[in-house]
């Protein structure tokens, strides 16, 4: 693949999603919501769960935020007004018991993910910058074993241009020599291209509906595409050519 030339400075900053960039997140939802899907089918057998637990969730997102808990509580409400509070008790234990589960399971890496950032890391500087509940990302991130591999850790409650620029500001980062690397398109590419820092694009087979944009909307130069972390570092070579050759 081609990646056009552009004269930026040379990166000394890796920013690394967290959340189905760097271990699976997204699956767990889309299991427990197929868990929920079931289970109020048989109370009401025609209602559209999915469209109703994802408008749920879309209203309480600035109340509750992201996360596990968020999902969890949307996940109750989407089940009382679908029966009209008529939902047994034990059935709200279900739901409540799918969310202790989803908060205490193993953060399972993507293939290849800690080489990768050993092998970056003995180049870059690496932040992991991740957005949701705080308790819930600490705790993937230490049942992940990559906590050493990461110079700082921000977790932020949004991934918006103010966001990325506050955080880029406390650590003395310019956005020329940074680069965010994530499955989201608008968590952690367009914000930071607003930003005039650079991006990486790694989509990951499960997408929130809530991340998508229109890629049309996006620059055309700025941002890459890849298929696995395990081909960063090669990337990063080549866009630094340029800077290299030049100097």
């Amino acid at each position: 693949m081609k990646h056009p030339i552009i004269e930026w400075m040379p990166i000394t900053v890796v920013g690394l999603d967290g959340d189905d960039t760097l271990w699976h997140n997204e699956t767990r939802f889309n299991v427990t919501q197929g868990e929920l899907r079931d289970l109020l089918r048989r109370h009401v057998p025609d209602a559209d769960v999915d469209a109703h637990l994802a408008e749920t969730e879309m209203k309480n997102l600035g109340m509750y935020g992201y996360g596990v808990k968020a999902f969890t509580l949307s996940m109750i409400e989407t089940a009382i007004e679908l029966t009209h509070g008529k939902i047994p008790a034990s059935d709200l234990e279900v739901i409540l018991g799918w969310g202790k589960r989803m908060l205490m399971e193993p953060t399972e890496l993507l293939d290849g993910v800690e080489a990768a950032l050993k092998e970056l890391g003995r180049r870059y500087d690496l932040l992991l910058i991740t957005k949701g509940d705080l308790f819930d990302q600490e705790s993937k991130l230490a049942r992940s074993g990559l906590a050493g591999l990461f110079l700082g850790v921000e977790i932020v409650s949004e991934k918006n241009v103010d966001s990325y620029r506050g955080v880029l500001a406390r650590r003395g980062i310019k956005p020329l020599e940074f680069v965010m690397v994530g499955n989201s398109l608008r968590s952690d590419v367009a914000p930071v291209l607003e930003l005039g820092a650079r991006a990486v694009h790694i989509p990951y087979h499960v997408t929130w509906h809530h991340e998508h944009v229109p890629e049309e909307s996006l620059p055309r130069e700025g941002w890459y595409r890849l298929t696995t972390l395990s081909e960063l570092a090669r990337l990063l070579d080549e866009i630094e050519k340029p800077v290299a050759g030049g100097r």
